[in-house]
């Protein structure tokens, strides 16, 4: 009974459904809350992302500073220097799996990229600076269509330069390019 007192006393007090809806201030659930994106954090964290990444990053050295040509449309035909070395064209052949057949630079045939880079010092020397024999020299590769492309890397090392023992690099040959390649015939 004292249960049935408590809600006529609250009837009383409260009055109908709307008044006291507007009493306790209830939310209205059909309305929506805006909700706002807070731009300065993420700005801060894509800082922080773009510092970590910037300091984390180590340059490395490049693995290998050639100076390679490639043909050009047309010759140009001016007078040659005196004091350059003849052109040095390096023809390689292919087998039929690919597989380095022979190998001439200017019809001097070689066994090895051994050999190669040997006649290549002989002839070149290690005369930096400038006006150096080295300035002025350059190969071109001529390569046949089915060569397999670490032989033409080899053949670029061999002529290109070496590492010292105390990680130094001597270039021997800077300037490489290549003739136009030409397709098998078939």
């Amino acid at each position: 009974m004292d249960l049935r007192r408590l809600r006529c006393a609250l009837k009383k007090k409260l009055g109908t459904k709307e008044s006291w809806e507007s009493k306790m201030k209830l939310r209205h659930q059909h309305e929506k809350e805006k909700i706002e994106l807070q731009m300065t954090p993420m700005i801060d964290i894509v800082f922080q992302l773009l510092i970590f990444f910037i300091m984390t990053f180590k340059i490395v050295s490049l693995e290998g500073d050639f100076n390679i040509r490639m043909p050009a449309s047309a010759p140009s035909d001016g007078a040659p220097d005196e004091d350059q070395l003849p052109p040095m064209k390096l023809r390689m052949q292919a087998g039929a799996d690919g597989a380095l057949a022979t190998m001439q630079l200017n019809n001097q045939a070689f066994d090895g990229f051994k050999q190669l880079h040997q006649y290549i010092f002989e002839l070149v020397g290690d005369d930096a600076g400038p006006g150096g024999a080295m300035e002025g020299a350059e190969v071109e590769l001529d390569c046949d269509y089915q060569l397999r492309y670490e032989h033409v890397i080899e053949a670029i090392t061999a002529v290109s330069g070496y590492r010292t023992e105390d990680d130094q690099i001597v270039k021997l040959i800077e300037r490489i390019k290549f003739a136009p390649p030409k397709k098998p015939a078939e």
